[in-house]
């Protein structure tokens, strides 16, 4: 018999001992007193997910003491202390927390909104090449819940994004532009209210993404833009954004790009102004100056069988669309 047999670390024990050994994670050899006590990541996520069976007394315990500790906090900030398969737990641990719920509540959620900064930090995670995709998987999970989009989506943080999504390698800035297409269209009755009241600095920003030197970010950009003006939570910015004559020659302009996708995606933007049964007078005017042009490349519009691409090739809708903006516009 042992008498000795070392006493099981409770859940409060497991948290303390990985929050005290982060600090000195990033000069602790392996196999040292830090990186043994950092391992604590694959007893706590054994606790979260056990054998699919997790116990409830345990998760809450662990749960409680990671919001005392501000533990989620600094497995953010030191996500590159940790070595690569640790990243990986500490995400599959944070995301755990993040869809724990109560009945109606969700803890970890109400406890995030009350740390803005946490939030903040999964963004800023775009900075750091080696933890980026780690953080971003954190970040997307955090947008599932309103009250914490709506934190990103009203703070200055949210403008870093054309940052992030220009300025970072291919990988980095499409995990960026996914979270950014989250933010704006998972929850549309808050983020419609949002961009109405901020209508001015969100579009000068937003225009930075679409007139990008960069094909692949303009043309997801535009085909988020049409999706957004299609939405019906969006109306009153629809209507406020095909009023305006910079928009509709920004949009004549990409119709003339040189990548037939770009043209495609321009095309079910500019088709918002001219089916707009009350056309502002200096929209109507600058569609009936370039009457004869739009009429002349809208007939030739993707007609080429070589240039369709498959998705293109047969699609009754496109082709409705098409004739019936000509007929718009011919009768200007």
């Amino acid at each position: 018999m042992n008498f000795f047999k070392t006493k099981p670390r409770t859940p409060p024990d497991l948290v303390r001992g990985l929050k005290d050994a982060i600090p000195r994670l990033e000069h602790s050899a392996p196999g040292s007193e830090s990186r043994r006590k950092a391992s604590n990541l694959q007893q706590i996520k054994a606790i979260l997910i056990g054998d699919g069976d997790p116990v409830p007394e345990l998760v809450a315990q662990l749960a409680q003491e990671t919001y005392n500790t501000d533990l989620l906090h600094g497995l953010v900030l030191s996500m590159g202390r940790f070595e690569f398969e640790s990243r990986k737990d500490v995400v599959q641990i944070f995301n755990n927390l993040l869809r724990r719920q109560i009945g109606s509540r969700w803890p970890t959620v109400e406890y995030l909104s009350s740390k803005p900064d946490i939030i903040f930090a999964t963004l800023a995670g775009y900075e750091n090449e080696e933890v980026a995709l780690n953080t971003g998987m954190i970040l997307k999970e955090m947008l599932r819940h309103e009250q914490l989009c709506k934190i990103l989506l009203y703070s200055d943080q949210f403008y870093k994004f054309p940052h992030y999504i220009e300025t970072t390698t291919f990988g980095i800035s499409c995990d960026a532009f996914a979270n950014l297409k989250e933010t704006l269209t998972r929850h549309k009755p808050m983020v419609a209210d949002y961009i109405d009241k901020n209508y001015d600095r969100f579009f000068a920003s937003f225009t930075t993404l679409i007139l990008s030197n960069n094909y692949v970010t303009k043309r997801q950009s535009l085909k988020l833009l049409g999706e957004i003006l299609l939405d019906r939570a969006n109306f009153n910015v629809m209507t406020k954004y095909i009023a305006n004559e910079a928009n509709l020659k920004m949009m004549m302009n990409l119709l003339r790009d040189k990548s037939k996708n770009i043209q495609f995606e321009a095309f079910h933007v500019f088709k918002v102004f001219v089916a707009n049964p009350k056309k502002p007078p200096q929209i109507e005017n600058i569609l009936r100056r370039n009457k004869e042009k739009l009429l002349s490349f809208l007939k030739n519009f993707h007609n080429d069988k070589e240039g369709k691409s498959a998705w293109l090739d047969m699609d009754e809708q496109f082709s409705d669309e098409k004739q019936f903006l000509i007929v718009q516009i011919e009768g200007l």
